[in-house]
């Protein structure tokens, strides 16, 4: 479904990606390691768009967004994106958090889209908290319902960049819990963290960046018992 080729993306006088070539498939949940400043989440930021890359391509699709952005609107309603610090409207309940997305693009009805809304709730563990907003939520919550919102958008890839870095320990097992059911829903997962025992047993795919360059892809075993590169070796050896 997407294709990255030749990617290169600088800031300034610095590249963060150097020529990423991947291939992300079907149904498949992938896992982003590496240290901070490697890569990771602006690599993640290039696939829905958020950050234009300064050459490359990204093929979703069959359409290469980097040079047909006007692409870029209908493509974000399949890829959901759930960020590290929440992103959910401070004046907004739970519910409308996500029903404001499902009127205003999908164009659904008020009745439709609280259904909805109350669905993914329900399936994230959040429905005992659909009048609450952001401030009377915990931290794990205000993710479950930034997760929410995204599954409610019905995309065919989520996105997710360090979804627990924010919470604490107990809270992050919540929010993992809902992350490791979707693996068994279909959809293509991507995700950049530093959940080591959750990329390990629930990824596809390891993808480890160190210096804005892929170092190393492999399955999780293999990746985590018979490590390739050197970078990927010191690395683990610091995690673990």
């Amino acid at each position: 479904m997407i294709k990255v080729e030749n990617l290169f993306k600088q800031f300034d006088q610095t590249e963060v990606l150097k020529n990423i070539n991947i291939e992300f498939e079907d149904g498949k949940t992938y896992a982003i390691i590496g240290s901070s400043g490697s890569g990771k989440s602006t690599l993640l930021r290039c696939l829905n768009g958020l950050e234009k890359p300064t050459s490359g391509k990204i093929v979703i699709d069959g359409v290469d967004i980097v040079h047909n952005e006007k692409t870029l609107p209908v493509l974000r309603q399949k890829i959901g994106m759930v960020f590290q610090s929440f992103n959910l409207f401070a004046h907004m309940n739970a519910t409308d958090n996500i029903t404001f997305a499902l009127m205003k693009v999908k164009k659904m009805s008020e009745a439709d889209a609280k259904q909805l809304a109350l669905e993914k709730l329900t399936e994230v563990g959040c429905d005992h908290r659909t009048t609450h907003y952001p401030h009377q939520l915990s931290g794990g919550e205000k993710q479950r319902v930034a997760i929410a919102r995204a599954l409610a958008m019905k995309p065919t890839v989520i996105l997710f960049d360090e979804p627990t870095s924010a919470l604490d320990p107990e809270m992050t097992v919540e929010v993992l819990k809902v992350m490791k059911n979707l693996t068994n829903s279909g959809m293509t997962i991507i995700v950049v963290t530093h959940e080591m025992n959750f990329a390990k047993e629930v990824s596809d795919l390891i993808i480890y960046m160190d210096n804005g360059e892929i170092v190393e892809i492999n399955p999780p075993k293999i990746f985590f018992e018979q490590t390739q590169s050197e970078r990927a070796k010191k690395f683990l050896n610091n995690m673990l």
